[in-house]
């Protein structure tokens, strides 16, 4: 669900692994570059391509997809100095979400959360942000899963408010589509709450409770992704090495109001998924409590048939004297003493009724 990578215990500082899932053939390199009149996008095949990005007075972005290329990223980290250590927090994919600065680069993590298309699980993917004066280098582990495309869509459309923004507002936006997409997820939770909640009520059963557990897990983990983000956000509104401008960081404090509201939304659906486990379990002691009382009426009604039956199956002699067993050559003592039987039967039916030990609420 939550993939996680690390280095071996011992393994140098700064040293730069590849995920062992990874393949080097599939990295993926894409270069905007925009001002407010011009704006250009291309895929790349070589690092080297856009290593010239900082000699013109433009906006450059800088995304690459898939870290199975490590020689790629040493090129990359030499050109731009970008820090070893932030370089291998790129490759081990279990970071919290933070923001450190490193010589005139912010590097910045996130984690993106995303449903799985054949499995719906929910997975997620670490994406890594490097700002400088002069641009953005964002760094996602995968090609397959792309929230980013909203974004460029906007640069190429001409968006004033983007295409006029250094790259610190390009950050914030890359920043805020990873969060944005929060919402859906927890979306189609909130729905799958519902319908349990419903389920619980009507027909609990172990599917329920499975359920029930996978929901309880997700959010857990969904609170572990949001919780340091939103610190994360914070941090960057306080910036202090003059790389987030002050015109940007309204649209911080805004991204941060939406990390606020996902975690009242979780918060509030493990409250919820709480309470439908307290339902589930009260759902289970009441059809118990059903059976237990079906049982026991079905077992006081047998117990005085049982206790004459078993008297008259003494098998008395009349003949012994005259207080023997009486009705035992009656011709029609096995009608009599069936009909006593289900006259005592009917009498405990009609007590039970009365007493309303019979009715669901009784």
């Amino acid at each position: 669900m939550f993939k996680t990578h690390y280095h071996p215990p011992g393994t140098a500082p700064a040293t730069l692994t590849a995920p062992e899932s990874s393949d080097p053939k599939s990295t993926v390199i894409e270069y905007i570059e925009y001002d407010k009149d011009t704006e250009r996008a291309r895929r790349v095949k070589q690092i080297e391509d856009v290593f010239h990005c900082r000699e013109n007075q433009m906006v450059s972005w800088i995304n690459i997809e898939g870290l199975g290329d490590v020689g790629l990223f040493r090129k990359l980290g030499e050109h731009f100095k970008l820090h070893p250590l932030a370089l291998e927090d790129v490759f081990n994919t279990s970071q919290r979400p933070k923001v450190e600065d490193y010589q005139g680069n912010l590097f910045i993590v996130l984690q993106m959360v995303y449903a799985d298309e054949k499995t719906h699980e929910i997975c997620s993917e670490q994406v890594s942000l490097f700002l400088s004066k002069e641009n953005v280098i964002s760094i996602q582990e995968e090609a397959t899963q792309d929230v980013f495309e909203p974004v460029r869509q906007r640069i190429l459309a001409g968006n004033p408010n983007l295409r006029a923004q250094g790259p610190d507002y390009l950050a914030y936006a890359l920043i805020d589509a990873v969060v944005d997409h929060f919402f859906p997820l927890l979306e189609d939770i909130g729905e799958d709450l519902e319908e349990l909640e419903d389920e619980l009520l009507t027909r609990p059963g172990k599917e329920s409770l499975q359920r029930l557990h996978v929901i309880k897990r997700t959010l857990i983990l969904l609170r572990r992704a949001v919780w340091p983000q939103r610190e994360m956000v914070s941090a960057l509104m306080r910036d202090q090495t003059g790389l987030i401008k002050d015109t940007t960081k309204p649209y911080l404090r805004d991204c941060y109001d939406h990390l606020v509201q996902i975690m009242d939304i979780i918060e509030n659906y493990r409250e919820m998924s709480a309470s439908l486990m307290d339902i589930y379990l009260s759902a289970i002691s009441i059809r118990t409590n059903d059976i237990m009382r079906v049982l026991t009426v079905i077992s006081s009604i047998f117990i005085p048939l049982t206790f004459v039956a078993g008297v008259y199956g003494m098998n008395f002699d009349k003949d012994a004297g005259p207080l023997s067993m009486p009705e035992l050559k009656h011709p029609y003592g096995y009608v009599i003493c069936m009909t006593i039987m289900g006259l005592v039967a009917i009498g405990q039916l009609i007590f039970f009724w009365r007493k309303g030990w019979l009715s669901k609420d009784g």
